[in-house]
């Protein structure tokens, strides 16, 4: 019963850190382009550019 005076609170900070570092990319525009993405993949970036 004593481990759990110390495993609550551990649990509770983890998940504040969880939610703080999730608003933080809300924040900094992590979210902003989701299908900028998902259209990059479809690209073919095999084209050699040849700088003379």
């Amino acid at each position: 019963m004593n481990i759990l005076v110390f495993l609550i609170p551990v649990a509770l900070l983890l998940g504040l850190a969880g939610l703080g570092s999730f608003v933080w990319c809300l924040k900094t525009g992590q979210y902003d382009d989701l299908d900028g993405a998902a259209n990059r993949i479809l690209l073919d970036d095999d084209e050699e550019t040849t700088d003379n």
